[in-house]
């Protein structure tokens, strides 16, 4: 089975500018019609019970993804999973397991140094490489002087 992406590179291939153009304005279609919005990056809150709860009730009451409620509520998906399948942080223990993780996380963040960026990572790996230039080496005159 050819991936979508494969499938492109064929009609492109073939020269199948029609069905080109029909398969972009499909994927646009489906980007205006998404109740999630693609990945981004959140700036996520403090996990507390009443948020929980919230998380909980809208499950519940409604039909959304996990997904979408993560969107809705401002936390990660995995959070919300946690919250649904396993009740995490129905109370505020500070002795629960994922109190203390979340302690140990916070202590380390601020016990560790800065990790480089990913652009700063992508652009030390497109830097060129320089090679280094060979040792001077003695010539070798062959035949007479």
């Amino acid at each position: 089975m050819a991936t979508l992406k494969e499938f492109e590179e064929a009609l492109r291939e073939q020269g199948m500018h029609m069905a080109l153009a029909l398969l972009q304005r499909l994927r646009e279609r489906d980007r205006a019609t998404r109740s999630a919005r693609p990945a981004r990056r959140l700036t996520g809150q403090k996990m507390t019970p009443d948020l929980a709860r919230s998380i909980l009730e809208l499950h519940a009451s409604t039909g959304m993804t996990q997904q979408e409620i993560a969107f809705k509520v401002g936390v990660n998906q995995g959070r919300v999973n946690e919250v649904i399948k396993h009740g995490k942080w129905l109370t505020d223990d500070p002795q629960a397991p994922e109190a203390i993780a979340r302690d140990k996380a916070k202590a380390r963040m601020l016990s560790e140094p800065k990790a480089r960026s990913r652009r700063q990572k992508a652009e030390a790996r497109e830097r060129p490489v320089r090679a280094k230039k060979p040792a001077p080496q003695g010539e070798l005159l062959l035949g007479d002087p």
